[in-house]
């Protein structure tokens, strides 16, 4: 393993090297001019990258074509501050960016053109697996808080995918295939289907459609360990332990973790003028897991396959099966009025289903008792905003919006866990719905030629109703609850300052809001061993105040660096507070700060060779916790302290190339910190991974390509067994 890291820096030490050379015996060329590069999101108006307030990032489409990016989020792992947690690579159903500390993925926003997506259930990021990277035209990444603008989950920032719209006619077809270097050690027999149609008639009318599939046979991630040492006489099984350092027993898996998912992309955008314009989009996205058969390590004495002893049940290897279908509609419109700018959207999020199955302690592989869990849910967003010039040093941006949202939770008892259409009675039911109303304005004043300060806040007015709980049979439900109500105020400040051509400082204070979801106030349910997990409709939103400063600068030719301090101050965190030893209950128990930086550079040689790298460190701690105060002072669960990214991007002629390394430091699952063992089912290791891309432009139409994933074949765990060694293999075919 070592060898190989020395190597892949050696290979990184040795590019720069050799380019250094070749640049200097180069004549002097006279540098092309770019056109700056525009973003929207930090703002909400049409602003160059370079003058945009507070840390803003992006990643654009030929980045992502460039690399092994099989979901969008992926696009987003090399970036500063920026947290990815995909336990099991496209297996995992929990996609979780997380920025600056700030964790969890419902403390950050994220957005498909400007429409929320964050779900009404918990305020996951779902939708992002229904998100073709082929059609992302850039992401763009704004960090620190942003309710200011838009409101609930931006403690963290917002990512916000922009999809991209044809301006000529098109057609895609990619198919790939790829598996694990090591047959079972990682995602094996992945295979990918992606194609699309675009146009765009007379200057006028745009339409773009496309059509996605993804299916893998995974591999065994999920392992049966167990605290009971198996009977004398049965062998096959190992000692291992815990992340808490206790004695355990590894004797088997739950099984290949197979997927398969889908999308179909619609749009269409008519110009009436170049400054009105009608844009739609429609998004369906399925996805389904299961596991095949389960593998037991033990043997008796005979040689025959145990799977069960002592207290230890047959039930304990098995995994059950789940999905989602989701619809996304967006409907948006934007003119000018003399000097005023009019945007207008509408959107609609529709979870069809939302779905898992979970086995009962007597099922066997062959079937038996279980159950079906369902939350369908939707989300309608509407959006209007106007920007107003005012005399020459101010930009007026003032709107308001609305959303509604639901989900309704059932659960069936299933006769056959393996079976999700085999459901019974309704064992238990949770729903609630939310309204928000806001008001919005921010100023952007330019003090000076090179001095421009932003101010802003928000109003939003936040409000549950139609809570409802029953778990069938057990005393003193159904439970009902009354509808209430509470607002947040979220101001603003920004100043960015450009002293010289070459250097940017940037600095921001604002506070930023996340309000409690329908599982935060209404999920509660007992487990099989007697504990009751209970939501508390009295819950208040969590708050933020949070500020940074940095600076930016262009060094030499290509060359540029920047540093970022920041700080978030959290207060009112939700957390579960043991009642008594049969009832844990949410709670506003908690605040807690992340102090960090981040340390960024890149050097471009033309437009053929980029190399960058940056750094990240986190002190995020727990400050204060009436629910457990044993976790005062230590680290907030599931953030790394330190993150490093470093990489190659090469293009010359019909060859490219994208190499990355990415190192994440240990984080703790334990609130207490108590899981300090690494290299074991649970646990969250530190880890170093190298990934890298090759591709070459067979013709003017076809592209060929090859990526290695893991290219060391680090062996951790993210919970999860972390995926090993593999290769994809990618043909592109472009009219």
């Amino acid at each position: 393993m070592r060898k190989f890291q020395k190597l892949f820096f050696g290979l990184i030490l040795s590019l720069v090297l050799c380019v250094s050379m070749s640049v200097a015996e180069e004549k002097e060329k006279k540098e092309e001019a770019t056109l700056e590069e525009i973003v929207v999101t930090a703002t909400r108006t049409e602003k160059e990258l370079e003058s945009a307030p507070g840390s803003v990032l992006v990643v654009t489409k030929r980045e992502i074509e460039k690399r092994n990016i099989q979901a969008v989020d992926q696009a987003l792992n090399t970036l500063p501050g920026v947290f990815n947690r995909r336990s099991k690579a496209l297996l995992d159903t929990l996609p979780n960016i997380s920025l600056r500390g700030i964790p969890g993925p419902y403390r950050t926003l994220l957005m498909v053109d400007g429409l929320p997506l964050n779900d009404p259930y918990w305020g996951g990021q779902k939708s992002l697996i229904g998100v073709a990277p082929e059609n992302v035209e850039r992401v763009e990444l704004v960090k620190g808080p942003f309710s200011s603008l838009y409101g609930g989950y931006a403690m963290g920032g917002v990512v916000n995918i922009i999809t991209k719209m044809p301006e000529k006619r098109e057609f895609n077809l990619k198919t790939g295939y790829g598996s694990s270097w090591d047959r079972g050690d990682a995602m094996d027999n992945l295979r990918k289907v992606y194609l699309s149609y675009g146009d765009k008639l007379k200057d006028k009318l745009s339409l773009f459609l496309s059509y996605g599939y993804k299916d893998t046979n995974g591999y065994s991630s999920d392992l049966n360990v167990q605290s009971t040492q198996p009977t004398t006489g049965i062998t096959g099984w190992s000692y291992t332990r815990d992340p808490y350092g206790n004695t355990r027993y590894l004797i088997g898996d739950r099984g290949d973790n197979e997927w398969w998912d889908d999308n179909i992309t619609f749009k269409a955008g008519y110009n009436f003028t170049e400054a009105t314009k009608l844009r739609l989009s429609f998004l369906r996205s399925r996805y389904e897991y299961n596991y095949d058969d389960p593998h037991t390590y033990l043997r008796n004495p005979a040689g025959a396959e145990v799977w069960s002893y002592g207290t230890v049940r047959e039930s304990s290897f098995l995994s059950g099966s789940g999905g989602r279908e989701e619809n996304i509609y967006n409907l948006g419109f934007e003119t000018e009025l003399t000097t005023i700018k009019l945007k207008f959207s509408i959107g609609l999020i529709d979870g069809e289903k939302s779905w898992y199955t979970s086995p009962g302690t007597t099922a066997t592989r062959a079937g038996g008792p279980g159950r079906v869990s369902n939350t369908p849910y939707e989300r309608f967003n509407s959006d209007l905003q106007l920007t107003v010039p005012i005399f020459n040093r101010h930009i007026l941006t003032f709107g308001g919006s609305f959303s509604h949202g639901w989900a309704d939770t059932k659960e069936h008892n299933l006769t056959n866990w393996k079976d999700e259409d085999s459901k019974t009675t309704l064992a238990y039911r949770s729903k609630g719905k939310d309204k928000n109303y806001s008001l919005y304005v921010q100023d952007e004043i330019m003090l000076l030629d090179n001095l421009t300060a932003y101010i802003g806040f928000r109003q939003d007015w936040w409000e549950t109703y139609d809570g409802y709980i029953n778990q069938i049979g057990v005393a003193g439900y159904p439970r009902t609850y009354d509808e209430r109500d509470a607002s947040s105020f979220s101001p603003k400040v920004a100043v960015v300052y450009k002293p010289l051509e070459k250097t940017t400082l940037r600095t921001s204070i604002g506070k930023a809001f996340r309000p409690p979801t329908v599982y935060d106030l209404y999920r509660t349910w007992t487990s099989t061993w007697g504990i009751t997990y209970a939501g508390n409709p009295d819950l208040k939103p969590e708050t933020t105040i949070s500020w940074d400063i940095g600076i930016n600068q262009s060094l030499w030719k290509g060359a540029r660096a920047g540093i970022s301090y920041f700080e978030n101050h959290m207060e009112d965190l939700i957390y579960s507070k043991t009642v008594s030893s049969t009832l844990q209950e949410k709670i506003n128990a908690g605040k807690a700060t992340s102090k960090g930086i981040e340390i960024e550079a890149e050097q471009r040689f033309d437009k053929w060779l980029r190399l960058f790298a940056n750094f990240t460190y986190t002190d995020a701690k727990i400050k204060e916790n009436d629910a457990k105060p044993s976790t005062v002072g230590k680290k907030l669960t599931d953030v790394p302290e330190r993150m490093f990214n470093m990489g190659v991007d090469f293009e010359k002629g019909p060859f490219s190339a994208f190499l990355t390394g990415r190192y994440v430091s240990k984080r703790y699952t334990d609130d207490e910190n108590r899981d300090r063992v690494n290299n074991v089912y649970t646990s969250r290791d530190p880890y170093f991974v190298a990934d890298a891309k090759v591709s070459y432009k067979l013709t003017k139409f076809a592209i060929i390509s090859l990526s290695v994933d893991n290219i060391f074949d680090k062996d951790y765990f993210d919970y999860y067994k972390a995926p090993g060694r593999s290769w994809f293999c990618e043909l592109n075919l472009r009219f």
